[in-house]
């Protein structure tokens, strides 16, 4: 090895160090505010380990009916924007309609316009269809979604048109290419779009405080507020809360992890 190759080598290494400290930092960094808040969740007022914390924070703040709402809401809405953005992705990848660029643009359109512009003219939109105080009004509001219909889109363009060509020679109408082709080979986006909104509906607060009044549906989010006003002083206790809030989303994620990397990563710009 000659002296260039050597100082290459050396530099490469030292590139590699430096990235490797600068990730370290970075997870440090990152990771520190929630050691501080488990090592909290687990003390007393005296610094001693307990698990009381956990077994008091769920009885007192009735977790159990929030888990449920939480958890009806969540899967419901998740499933609703499934099912939209798959007819509507496919819609905009596959058939070929006027207007379907305008379309496409309006729908990127609304990514940028936040819900609380809105919330005004959907609380008047409830009220009259008499669903405020119900379940659907936690729901409806975000039964669809323009980042999922544009996710789908993007992942139906990446598929090989000649695969639903061959089916279509075989007799399938587009429904059952839409189902037995396209769906299970967009897996991966499937599952993405079920991380995204399952975890944005459960970390969700605004909607339960607006549309809702009734202590029978509040979700988690809604409880874990009402139980930070009571117990603002009790660090512990609160600490608790907040970990046993983010337990579901936080299994939720790393079973899905692989294929929500792969959703993000094959989901390209195409035309």
């Amino acid at each position: 090895m000659n002296k260039r190759s050597r100082q290459y080598m050396t530099s490469l290494s030292i590139g590699k160090l430096l990235t490797l400290i600068t990730l370290i930092l970075g997870s440090i960094i990152i990771l520190f505010p929630l050691i501080v808040v488990l090592q909290s969740s687990f003390t007393t007022t005296d610094n001693s380990f307990t698990l009381t914390n956990y077994q008091a924070a769920w009885q007192r703040g009735n977790f159990l009916s929030a888990f449920a709402n939480s958890t009806l809401v969540a899967l419901s809405v998740t499933a609703l924007q499934i099912i939209t953005s798959a007819l509507c992705g496919y819609a905009l990848s596959r058939l070929d309609f006027k207007g379907k660029q305008g379309i496409l643009l309006l729908i990127l359109a609304t990514l940028v316009i936040p819900f609380q512009l809105l919330v005004i003219p959907i609380f008047i939109i409830l009220k009259y269809a008499h669903l405020i105080n119900t379940y659907w009004s936690l729901i409806l509001p975000t039964a669809a979604n323009g980042f999922g219909i544009f996710l789908m889109r993007q992942y139906f363009a990446s598929i090989p048109i000649e695969l639903e060509e061959a089916a279509a020679l075989d007799g399938a109408n587009r429904w059952q290419i839409l189902l037995k082709i396209m769906l299970p080979l967009s897996r991966p986006a499937l599952i993405t779009l079920f991380l995204f909104t399952f975890i944005g509906e459960w970390n969700d607060l605004f909607k339960p405080l607006v549309f809702t009044t009734r202590p029978e549906l509040r979700t988690v989010q809604l409880a874990l507020s009402e139980f930070q006003e009571q117990f603002t002083n009790d660090w512990s206790l609160l600490m608790a809360a907040v970990i046993i809030a983010t337990i579901p989303v936080l299994v939720i994620f790393l079973i899905g992890q692989k294929q929500f990397i792969q959703g993000i990563g094959s989901t390209g710009i195409k035309n």
